[in-house]
């Protein structure tokens, strides 16, 4: 059952969108032009025929420039690689401007960090787009795994984007399955098993990656890794163990699609009244803090 947002009764928020690839046209384009809540007002790429055909459906602005860009819109959203994302996220913030960021913030440490202290020290909401954080089965699930005494768990992100398509990207291909699909894992562990105070990885990101994490309350979890196997489907699972019956969080009969008007609408009412909610550039910084332990012990 899809939670309805609450109708939305204020004026839409102007969004520009930076980037005009295969994620930003199919999800963020289309996702913000659906409105109520916002309105693709502009699109700027580094391909401008790109950015035109991102656009042009919707009737937004095609921006000559970044900061052209900024000056149409009063949020903007990313759909770039993270080295692009950490290089203009902190400009866009020092304009004033609110942000919905990919994940990871940043390809390493230090990137993420300037983002997020741009973030803090503009005072400007900030938002992650963890897509299945978005999920009303996700939310239940975490609300669940706040009354369940956690032993250990295991949980596996899987695909096969990586062996070629639109997803094959260049810095995905690069860096793999650890900066694309771990802060996904590491976010949902952290979250319903307990805060994380180690981890450490074993394997090759580009083909398979097994994370070992240490929580706060004593379990342990794990996490297998990989957009680089032939399977079927999207394989995301989260399996919590203790004394009563195990607590399951499977994806493979969730409608993806209804992520997008809740974040659609989370974003919006963070930015209407000036609170960013608990997936903000602080909580980005905090998973690249654990990427990082995870990549380099």
């Amino acid at each position: 059952m899809t939670a309805e947002p609450a109708p939305w009764t204020d004026r839409p928020v102007e969004v520009g969108l930076v980037g005009a690839g295969p994620w930003a046209r199919t999800m963020h384009a289309r996702v913000l032009a659906a409105g109520p809540e916002t309105r693709l007002a502009a699109v700027w790429a580094r391909r401008t025929e790109a950015a035109r055909e991102t656009a042009a459906p919707y009737a937004a602005h095609v921006a000559a420039g970044f900061d052209e860009l900024l000056d149409h819109c009063e949020a903007v959203a990313f759909a770039v690689p993270p080295a692009v994302q950490a290089e203009l996220a902190p400009r866009a913030a020092e304009r004033g401007k609110a942000l919905l960021l990919e994940k990871p913030l940043g390809p390493d440490l230090s990137a993420a960090r300037r983002v997020a202290d741009a973030v803090a020290e503009a005072g400007v909401v900030s938002q992650l787009v963890l897509t299945k954080r978005y999920h009303p089965a996700t939310r239940a699930f975490l609300a669940a795994a706040r009354d369940f005494e956690v032993a250990g768990a295991r949980s596996r992100y899987l695909h096969g984007a990586f062996l070629g398509g639109d997803l094959a990207t260049g810095w995905r291909l690069e860096h793999g399955a650890l900066l694309d699909l771990g802060p996904h894992l590491l976010d949902l562990l952290d979250t319903a098993v307990g805060p994380i105070t180690a981890v450490r990885a074993t394997g090759d990101p580009r083909r398979w990656a097994e994370l070992t994490c240490e929580h706060e309350n004593g379990a342990v979890s794990q996490a297998s890794l990989s957009g680089s196997v032939a399977v079927p489907r999207t394989l995301t699972r989260v399996e919590l163990f203790g004394a009563a019956q195990p607590l399951v969080y499977d994806t493979a009969g969730i409608d993806h699609e209804e992520c997008w008007p809740v974040l659609r609408h989370d974003f919006a009412t963070a930015v209407r009244t000036g609170t960013p909610g608990p997936l903000d550039a602080g909580r980005g910084l905090y998973l690249q803090r654990l990427l990082e332990r995870a990549a380099h012990g």
